[in-house]
């Protein structure tokens, strides 16, 4: 279940946005973007806005050869979801269009659709899919770069990234084709990176500065804070998988006496229920109410990634709740945790550090409490949703600019796209 939101007076007629979200379901059923995607729509239309999500989904395409084979292709260039766009666009236009994930049914054609009509897009980058065919960095575990400039992709399909060789095809072909053609570059208006860390990586690997902004995700109030040195545990939240640094948590564990409850599921739970010691918790996947109980238990929470982690959610959900954070020091983790201040930062993989770091916080609960008060202020300044509306609203507004296109023109627009439309048909 996604957050409701309801904070008074939205804006008044002329203010109010007529917004398009697109959004590609992944096949996994639980995901932090999609969480972002839904709130987001919710956010906007609590706010008075006009907010349309057109969304597909990629959940049953393993199940027929005939499904994997469509989304094979159309992962790489879809003309039909193109034409579909050009009518959608042209009968009912809107001011913006904001994107997130476009694969593999939607493919980045629709994002020259939009352009065809002079339509500013915005595009969420929640993951790493502009500059990795499998958007996460990862090769065995360990961080990989070898497909970040174009002409490079084929390593995915020479290591198999993807463990299934016709997919690792399919994702060398459909960012291949997006980088050669130029279709992210040239068709998106503006990008949203999460991080500063995203930002400088974008732009490592060609994409113009002056097309990022950055604006972190966003966390509800979830009201009064608790009071972490009262805690029980050090909690994780998360998905049971290696880029985790599930390894290091459970060595970690074993160097120190302290309670370390996990929340979560994932490919690793047998092996996390076999090596676990004594003084790990597992409490198994959790829904809202249980995973705001969890995080009001705590004393701090750990996320100890090995991989470029962007702007996950349980760190700002903690740090709402007012728990410290101990992280690795990995990726955007570190504008996310302000060291000594909001929690503690660790080298990635390196259990000894993370065992003291968590010693180190459990011992002292009034740091506990002080350092969780800091994360609690931050997010209320930083990552509050009215900060984040007012931002995102205002990128709306700038991407709209930057097409010479006037959101309070929508009327000569309308007239425009219908011509367009007829001439298509």
């Amino acid at each position: 279940m996604h957050a409701a939101y309801a904070f008074g007076p939205g804006p008044s007629k002329d203010q109010a946005l007529k917004i398009l979200q697109l959004y590609n379901q992944y096949r996994s059923l639980f995901n932090g973007e999609e969480i972002v995607v839904f709130d987001t729509v919710d956010l906007l239309e609590s706010h008075g806005h006009d907010v349309e999500l057109l969304m597909r989904t990629s959940r049953g395409i393993e199940g027929s050869f005939r499904n994997k084979a469509c989304a094979f292709f159309s992962g790489i260039y879809n003309r039909a979801a193109k034409r579909e766009m050009v009518k959608r666009l042209a009968a009912d236009p809107v001011d913006v269009v904001h994107a997130h994930n476009l694969y593999p049914l939607f493919s980045p054609s629709v994002l020259a659709a939009c352009k065809q009509l002079k339509t500013p897009v915005l595009m969420s980058l929640h993951n790493q899919n502009l500059t990795c065919p499998t958007a996460d960095h990862l090769r065995d575990g360990k961080i990989c770069e070898l497909c970040t400039t174009t002409g490079r992709e084929i390593h995915c399909v020479l290591n198999n990234c993807r463990g299934n060789l016709i997919e690792s095809v399919g994702y060398s072909l459909r960012i291949a084709v997006a980088r050669r053609k130029r279709l992210f570059h040239d068709n998106v208006t503006l990008f949203i990176a999460l991080t500063e860390f995203a930002k400088r990586r974008l732009v490592a690997n060609g994409f113009r500065e002056s097309q990022i902004r950055v604006l972190p995700n966003t966390v509800p109030d979830v009201g009064s804070p608790t009071d972490a040195s009262q805690g029980q545990y050090i909690g994780f939240a998360g998905r049971l998988s290696p880029e985790k640094g599930i390894d290091s948590l459970l060595q970690a564990a074993a160097q120190v006496e302290t309670p370390i409850a996990l929340a979560g599921s994932g490919p690793m739970d047998d092996e996390v229920a076999a090596n676990a010691s004594s003084n790990v918790i597992l409490r198994g996947r959790l829904d809202g109410d249980q995973m705001n109980d969890f995080y009001r238990n705590a004393r701090s929470l750990v996320l100890p990634s090995t991989c470029f982690e962007m702007c996950p959610l349980v760190i700002l959900e903690a740090m709402s709740h007012g728990l410290p954070v101990i992280a690795s020091r990995i990726g955007g983790l570190g504008e996310l945790v302000d060291d000594g201040l909001t929690g503690l930062l660790f080298e990635p993989g390196n259990a000894s550090d993370l065992a003291s770091k968590c010693d180190l916080l459990w011992r002292d609960p009034q740091l506990c409490r002080k350092m969780g008060l800091a994360g609690r202020d931050k997010a209320t300044r930083v990552y509050s949703t009215d900060a984040y509306l007012t931002r995102l609203t205002g990128l709306y507004r700038e991407a709209a600019e930057i097409c010479g296109t006037s959101i309070d023109d929508r009327a000569t627009n309308v007239e425009t796209d219908r011509n367009t439309l007829e001439a298509i048909q």
